[in-house]
């Protein structure tokens, strides 16, 4: 009986740590969207608002680790964007989708990256469809991985 016992205490113990791991996930994956046309008044201009496909839904809110290409946006506030390509290629300079690029949202203020470190981060994933000010993909509470 005690060994019955000690067996569903353990696996009990290891469901409720599965829980909080981290899921690794690719940029093939968070291609999975397409964009549409919509006019927002307030900016008084045409964005592209992702529909996300029902595999990139299912990660929102979870903890995941994704591999990329760190572009800085303003070093001195900590603000970076992770890239499915190198900054010559990235959404921004090349001909890459907004799918291919996500916002850093760190719990700390992060160390200092230079542009183009190929680095694992791990946070929370966030969707956005709403906010035009900030990318379609948010990694929140994000650090990277050494």
């Amino acid at each position: 009986m005690k060994f019955k016992l000690s067996l569903l205490l353990a696996f009990t113990i290891a469901a409720l740590s599965l829980k909080d791991q981290a899921v690794v996930i690719d940029w093939k994956l968070l291609a999975k969207v397409e964009f549409v046309d919509q006019y927002f008044e307030d900016f008084e201009a045409w964005y592209l608002v992702p529909k996300f496909s029902d595999e990139v839904k299912a990660l929102n809110g979870k903890k995941v680790i994704i591999k990329g290409y760190v572009i800085p946006l303003d070093v001195d506030g900590g603000q970076y964007a992770l890239s499915a390509y190198p900054f010559s290629a990235c959404f921004f300079c090349g001909g890459a989708g907004p799918e291919s690029v996500m916002s850093l949202h760190f719990a700390e203020k992060p160390e200092r990256f230079e542009t183009d470190d190929y680095l694992n981060f791990v946070g929370t994933l966030q969707l956005n469809s709403e906010d035009v000010e900030d990318f379609n993909y948010i990694l929140k509470d994000c650090k990277v991985l050494k």
